[in-house]
């Protein structure tokens, strides 16, 4: 008997007809319309009802609900943004099923809560979810995954109105949740723009996270994840990026971060990464490096930061190669005698070696790190000393003989010329 089953089963026609049975579903799908005057006229309602693989077409008004809970495979897509209005009473939308698409809604006014993290939309323990093309505003949170995977939260924009840390929340949270692409995003005014802990092998990639009250990119214990193509600009401290490895940060932006404790990124305990193309430019701090080790830098530029690159101990094995540094107050602040570090091929605007074979590289090693540099470190109110002919002779002194700096903190074969990142 066990014989004939099998063999029943291994039979290309039956294997064709199995297939074609489990895509009934698809095939008998229905479309549900909410409607002012539909048969349907709330979406809570049209979500109840509705079953496996359906879609709940909102057409557009004001639908004044909350709590929306989608525990079955669904499509709600918005007919020309209709409101989902939470009047200020809680979650909004919470998703408990695989297979759950959400397009073309406009959600306001989620409750803020001091107890729970509530969300626009909230996906659980899901798989194979799509969130686009949603406008989110007057948040607490924004969109919420938790233990989520293989989804897809793409071309939205969230807009909330914080004001202060501890009674606001996340543009983008990630918790527990592997194998996301956040990608096409515009995120302002929230905590931190995009918020990630413990979630391995996501994408983030193309986003504009800004004027955000923390930070515009936080993530701690993520592993193999991948940033590429986001702009973080004028964010209260930047980007923090803490406690994990194997992370690629490609053609980022991170322009505008000012303030007494702001950079444009904070890499603590970072290891066997790699950090290429990225633009520092106008911030307080372009990197702050704390505990990380085995990064490559190259091909980026830092422009016009206060210091372009802060090292503040524990950092081994770590290669610069081919950065620009341009018209940075400090370009490398360093705060130990031990290097294990290598610079290398990289430009300095401030360099002024000279290069008598014309192969394009100095003949003089530059010293990155300037005594002053190190006198600022210890005592920040002298920094108002920056401009004086007097820095200039100590600086001066410690180039030519180190004492308080790494004798081997060089770049032994400084660039001429700009480096081209295109």
């Amino acid at each position: 008997m066990v014989t004939l089953f099998t063999g029943f089963l291994k039979n290309p026609l039956i294997h064709s007809i199995l297939f074609f049975l489990a895509g009934i579903p698809f095939l008998f799908a229905n479309t549900l319309e909410v409607c002012a005057t539909c048969s349907y006229k709330s979406i809570r309602e049209a979500v109840q009802i509705a079953q496996p693989f359906d879609t709940v077409l909102i057409q557009k008004g004001t639908y004044k609900e909350y709590n929306i809970i989608i525990d079955k495979p669904l499509t709600l897509l918005g007919d020309n943004y209709p409101v989902i209005d939470g009047q200020n009473k809680g979650e909004i939308i919470k998703i408990l099923a695989d297979n759950v698409t959400l397009d073309g809604l406009f959600i306001i006014n989620v409750g803020t809560s001091y107890t729970e993290d509530y969300a626009a939309v909230r996906v659980v323990k899901s798989k194979n979810f799509i969130l686009q093309n949603l406008v989110l505003e007057k948040l607490f949170f924004g969109i919420y995954l938790e233990k989520a995977s293989d989804g897809k939260v793409f071309h939205n924009k969230i807009i909330g109105d914080a004001k202060e840390e501890y009674n606001s929340g996340n543009g983008i949270q990630l918790w527990y949740s592997n194998n996301i692409e956040v990608d096409q995003n515009i995120i302002t005014h929230v905590r931190d723009g995009i918020y990630l802990e413990f979630s391995d092998f996501c994408k983030i990639t193309n986003n504009t996270s800004s004027h955000n009250i923390r930070y515009g990119l936080h993530f701690m214990f993520s592993n193999d994840d991948i940033y590429q193509g986001n702009t973080f600009q004028n964010n209260g401290a930047g980007v923090a990026v803490m406690f994990s490895k194997k992370i690629e940060m490609y053609d980022n932006i991170f322009k505008d971060n000012w303030g007494s404790a702001s950079f444009g990124i904070l890499l603590k305990e970072i290891n066997d990464s790699e950090i290429v193309g990225n633009v520092f430019e106008s911030n307080t701090v372009g990197i702050n490096i704390e505990g990380s080790n085995r990064v490559n830098y190259k091909d980026n530029d830092f422009i016009n930061n206060g210091w372009a690159i802060k090292s503040r101990g524990a950092c081994y094995a770590n290669l610069f190669t081919e950065n620009n540094f341009l018209y940075n107050s400090f370009d490398l602040s360093y705060n130990s005698k031990l290097n294990d570090n290598k610079f290398s091929n990289n430009y300095w605007s401030n360099y002024t070696g000279y290069d008598l074979n014309k192969d394009g590289i100095g003949d003089v090693p530059y010293r990155p790190v300037k005594l002053f540099s190190y006198v600022v470190n210890r005592t920040p109110e002298a920094i108002i000393l920056l401009r004086s002919l007097f820095i200039d002779i100590i600086d001066f002194s410690e180039k030519v003989s180190p004492v308080f700096t790494p004798d081997n903190l060089v770049d032994a074969a400084p660039k001429m010329k700009l480096i081209s990142h295109d």
